[in-house]
C-alpha cells in the first residue's frame, strides 16, 4: 500500500464510521489525481462507499442485516460545504430533528449557506441549499448555530426542562463550552437556555419565560 493510500485510509478510520468525505479533504496527503485514484481503489476494495459524485463515506453497518447504512443528512451537508468552501447551517425544523427534539421528519432538508442556492439529491436524500448573506447565518460555532436554530424553531414556550436535558445529554463537553461562549450572539431567552445546557450542574432548572 502506498503512502498516500495509507494516510487517507488511516484518516478515514480515525474519523469513525458514518463520516462523509470529499477528495478535497485529503489534498494535503497527495495530488488531486493521487487522491482521486486512492478513493477509487478504496471503493473497489470495499473499505469505503461512493455516495455520489465526489462524495464518499465510511459506512456504518446494520448489525442484524450486515448491510451498509446511509450516513446522516448533516454529515452529507457538511461534506458538501467543505467541498464548496461554504458554511452550511440547518434550518430550525432540520436542526430540531437532528437533535432528537422533534420526531417529525422535515419534508425538505433545508440548509442556509453563504454558497449558491441549489437542490441536490444524494442517494435517497434531497437537500435544498438556500443562499443567504454571511450576516444572516446564525453566529458562533457550527453546533451553537444549530442549537440556536432548533430552539428558535421550538419557540420560547416549548423549551422546557426536558428539552434542556436532551441537549445536555447529546452535546459533548467541548461543544457545551462553545455554546456557553456563543450565548452572547443570540437573544436573551435563548441565551438563558444555552447557559443551562452548558452548565455542569446535574439539576436542570426551567427556562425563564418571563
Amino acid at each position: 500500500m502506498d503512502t498516500v493510500q495509507q494516510t487517507i485510509l488511516d484518516r478515514i478510520r480515525s474519523a469513525g464510521r458514518g463520516e462523509v468525505f470529499t477528495p478535497k479533504d485529503f489534498l494535503d496527503a497527495g495530488t488531486r489525481y493521487a487522491t482521486d485514484q486512492t478513493l477509487s481503489r478504496l471503493v473497489r476494495s470495499g473499505d469505503i462507499q461512493r455516495l455520489g459524485r465526489g462524495l464518499y463515506y465510511y459506512p456504518r453497518v446494520n448489525p442484524r442485516l450486515g448491510i451498509p447504512l446511509t450516513p446522516g443528512v448533516d454529515q452529507i451537508a457538511q461534506a458538501i460545504g467543505r467541498r464548496t468552501g461554504s458554511r452550511m447551517v440547518p434550518t430550525g425544523a432540520v436542526a430540531a430533528n437532528l437533535f432528537g427534539l422533534s420526531t417529525q421528519v422535515p419534508a425538505k432538508f433545508v440548509y442556509l449557506s453563504d454558497g449558491r442556492s441549489r437542490r441536490l439529491r444524494v442517494g435517497k436524500v434531497d437537500i435544498q441549499i438556500k443562499h443567504v448573506t454571511p450576516k444572516e447565518l446564525p453566529p458562533g460555532s457550527q453546533t451553537s448555530a444549530m442549537v440556536f436554530q432548533a430552539l428558535r424553531y421550538l419557540g420560547k414556550g416549548a423549551v422546557d426542562a426536558q428539552v434542556i436535558a436532551r441537549l445536555k445529554a447529546v452535546l459533548p463537553a467541548k461543544q457545551k463550552r462553545e455554546l456557553a461562549r456563543d450565548a452572547r450572539y443570540t437573544t436573551d431567552w435563548i441565551a438563558d437556555a444555552v447557559r443551562q445546557i452548558a452548565s455542569r450542574s446535574k439539576k436542570t432548572a426551567e427556562v425563564a419565560h418571563g
